[in-house]
């Protein structure tokens, strides 16, 4: 019985119930690998409520979160531990997502899969970081914005689902530059149009990172959108130099004609 043909099999042009086939397998992959990173944040949830916990605790004296029904505790641990796994088993993820674009790639251009998962990997961390630092101050305006006359009463599951869809938010958005880079490789995108484009760019992160950041707070915005706005500059940089060195080894290779 033959083996069903990969991506990985060179010279091999996949149908598309292939190419479903393909996608399935990794989508597999994907799951288990999450499952298992959810395990492992399940195991270490104190460690987790304890970092998680820290901007909150910068800025409110008691440090206490309230939960409001009995069952909010295991659903909490659950969601923080689902998150947790899909932040360890990203290696994993952008792996698999790599492997299934390569046959969209010429040959001497999956060499990048490396570079492509070590930086993304990176700018996840990254936006994530980011996040996590500008919690404090996104926390102090809405604390703040209601002024002193109301009184909050911080729940645990709200304020850890601000926090980690925040995290997710600003990693998936620093992975934005990445996405530019690949569709450039395949030849979706040229760095010239990227570069027309700038003005609807700018208007358009500004959009998403205030749909996509969940405080909606001015200060998480301006610093989510900044940062992406810079990583689209990058991404066209990249893009020109990735057209340049084609255009250098397409005219190496073409035989001198002229006698």
């Amino acid at each position: 019985m033959t083996a069903l043909p990969t991506s990985e099999a060179p010279g091999h042009h996949m149908t598309v119930w292939e190419h479903i086939a393909e996608l399935r397998r990794r989508l597999l992959i994907c799951i288990v690998a999450v499952a298992l990173g959810g395990v492992v944040a399940y195991i270490a949830w104190p460690l987790l409520i304890d970092l998680i916990t820290k901007p909150f605790c910068r800025q409110v004296e008691d440090c206490q979160l309230y939960a409001t029904d009995p069952l909010a505790p295991f659903t909490i641990r659950l969601q923080v531990s689902l998150y947790g796994g899909v932040i360890l088993a990203m290696p994993v993820l952008l792996w698999q997502l790599w492997r299934f674009v390569t046959p969209g790639l010429h040959k001497n251009e999956r060499r990048y899969v490396i570079p492509f998962v070590v930086c993304a990997l990176l700018l996840f961390g990254m936006g994530a970081t980011l996040a996590y630092f500008a919690l404090g101050p996104a926390l102090d305006f809405l604390f703040g914005v209601a002024g002193p006359d109301v009184a909050q009463i911080p729940t645990v599951d709200r304020y850890l689902t601000l926090t980690l869809y925040m995290m997710l938010a600003f990693g998936i958005g620093f992975e934005f530059p990445v996405l530019l880079v690949a569709l450039q490789l395949v030849g979706i995108l040229q760095p010239r149009q990227l570069a027309s484009a700038r003005r609807y760019a700018a208007v358009i992160i500004v959009v998403v990172a205030a749909v996509i950041t969940p405080s909606g707070d001015p200060i998480t915005l301006a610093v989510l959108a900044l940062p992406m706005y810079l990583l689209y500059e990058a991404s066209i940089l990249i893009g020109w130099l990735v057209a340049r060195r084609r255009s250098r080894n397409a005219a190496a290779d073409v035989p001198d004609t002229i006698s």
